[in-house]
C-alpha cells in the first residue's frame, strides 16, 4: 500500500455506523478501507504549532480515526477470512463482551474481524477495531475460551493501551499535532506533508501492535479485564487459563504472533491465577461447542 492509498483508506469509513455498536458488515468494513478519494481530510498531522500535548488531549473522535487507519495497515499486511459464520459469530460474541466490559460503546463502535493467517495472533486497535487470526481461533476448545482471547483484546481497548504506545512513540518533543479538521480540503504540498507524516506515525503504532507488542503490565491489566468481562457476562473465567495452556503447549518461542509480541503464558498464568485465587475446571457447556464447531467448522 502506498502513501496516497494509504491516506485514502485512511481517511473513510461508513457513516451510519459511526456511534453505532450494531456488527460491523464484512462487505463496509473492506469496502471502506479501499481506495476511496477522499474530500475531506479528517485526521491530520503536521509539524509545527502544538495542538495536541498529549495523550490525555485525544478525543473519542481522533481515536477513532487513528484507529481506523491502523486497521487499514493491518489489512495490507494479512489477508481477511472468506468465513462468513465465522465473521458472524466473532462479531456476535464480540459484541456482546463489548457491551458488558467498562467501555461498552466508543465513538465509531466496535468492530471484529477474522484474518486469514495461520498465526496465532489477536490484534486491537484504538477505538476498538479487533482482529483475531484463523490460527488463534483453532486454539479454542470452547467457547469460553474464544470468549477469553475477545475479552483480553476489549480490555486493551477500554484501557486505550494502543494510545498510549502511541503518547510513547509519535506525541513527543511537539513534533506533531493530531487534530480534526472538519471539512477542510487539503491539496498539492500540504496534502503530501500530511501523508509522509501520517504515513511514518501510523508506521510506529503498527510496529509497536505487531512487531514489538504492549508492554508486561499493559498485557497483565488486559487479563484481569478479560476475567472480569468474562464474569459479568456469564462465562467461567478460568477459560482465560485454559486459552493460555493451550497457547503454551502450541506456541513456538521463536514464532510470530502472540510469542513475540506477549509475555510467556507461563507468566500469564501465574499472574491470572492469583486474580482467580486458584484454578477451577471450567463446566463443560454441550450448547456453547456445538455452537462454536458450527459457525467455525472448515475455518
Amino acid at each position: 500500500m502506498n502513501r496516497r492509498q494509504f491516506i485514502k483508506a485512511a481517511s473513510i469509513l461508513t457513516p451510519a455506523l459511526i456511534g453505532s455498536t450494531a456488527t460491523l458488515s464484512l462487505a463496509s468494513f473492506l469496502d471502506d478501507l479501499t481506495d476511496v478519494v477522499p474530500d475531506e481530510v479528517t485526521s491530520v498531522f503536521k509539524s509545527g504549532k502544538k495542538i495536541v500535548s498529549g495523550f490525555d488531549d485525544i478525543t473519542p473522535e481522533q481515536e477513532h480515526y487513528l484507529g481506523r487507519s491502523v486497521a487499514a495497515v493491518i489489512l495490507s499486511r494479512y489477508p481477511y477470512s472468506q468465513h462468513r459464520s465465522a465473521q458472524k459469530y466473532v462479531n456476535l460474541l464480540g459484541q456482546s463482551l463489548a457491551q458488558v466490559s467498562d467501555r461498552p460503546e466508543t465513538f465509531g463502535g466496535y468492530h471484529f474481524l477474522v484474518l486469514d493467517s495461520d498465526e496465532i495472533n489477536a490484534l486491537s486497535a484504538p477505538g476498538g477495531f479487533i482482529f483475531v487470526t484463523k490460527g488463534l481461533i483453532r486454539c479454542c476448545r470452547t467457547e469460553d475460551a474464544m470468549a477469553a482471547i475477545l475479552a483480553h483484546e476489549i480490555g486493551h481497548v477500554q484501557r486505550q493501551h494502543g494510545l498510549q504506545a502511541i503518547q510513547e512513540s509519535r506525541i513527543t518533543d511537539g513534533v506533531t499535532t493530531l487534530a480534526i479538521v472538519g471539512t477542510s480540503t487539503m491539496a498539492g504540498g500540504t496534502l503530501g506533508e500530511l501523508t509522509q507524516t501520517f504515513d511514518d506515525s501510523i508506521k510506529d503504532i503498527t510496529t509497536t501492535m505487531i512487531d514489538s507488542g504492549y508492554s508486561r503490565s499493559f498485557e497483565n491489566e488486559a487479563d484481569a479485564d478479560s476475567v472480569t468481562i468474562m464474569q459479568r457476562i456469564g462465562y467461567d473465567p478460568n477459560a482465560v487459563i485454559d486459552m493460555l495452556k493451550e497457547m503454551q503447549v502450541r506456541l513456538k518461542p521463536d514464532g510470530k504472533g502472540f510469542a513475540k509480541t506477549h509475555p510467556s503464558p507461563g507468566d500469564r498464568i501465574k499472574t491470572v491465577q492469583k486474580i482467580l485465587g486458584g484454578y477451577k475446571q471450567p463446566a463443560e457447556s454441550n450448547a456453547r461447542a456445538a455452537r462454536l464447531a458450527s459457525m467455525t467448522k472448515g475455518l
